[in-house]
């Protein structure tokens, strides 16, 4: 059980990342400095990260039997920038 937990954790920390990238460095690469590569490669890399995290959610959900209202939180946390690391703190201190 800790293993999917651990990943979650390291998931959780590499999507938040790549959404802070893609937000604050890919973006404004693309419409200040055109180049629009920067946004399609760390949007595909942010893309891949979001669906791991998703699956592992759903892995852990099931496997902790956390209460919907926990799941749906650290899922409405991947969509927020910054709000992935605190998934990874909260879990840490579980």
């Amino acid at each position: 059980m800790g293993s999917t937990i651990n990943l979650f954790r390291r998931v959780a920390v590499l999507e938040g990342i790549s959404y802070l990238l893609l937000l604050f460095v890919a973006m404004p690469l693309k419409y200040f400095a055109d180049l629009p590569a920067a946004v399609k490669y760390t949007g595909w890399a942010h893309g891949l990260l979001f669906v791991l995290y998703a699956a592992l959610l759903v892995m852990a959900w099931s496997e902790k039997r956390w209460s919907f209202g926990k799941a749906a939180l650290f899922f409405v946390s991947s969509l927020l920038p910054f709000a992935p690391f605190w998934v990874d703190k909260k879990l840490k201190d579980e």
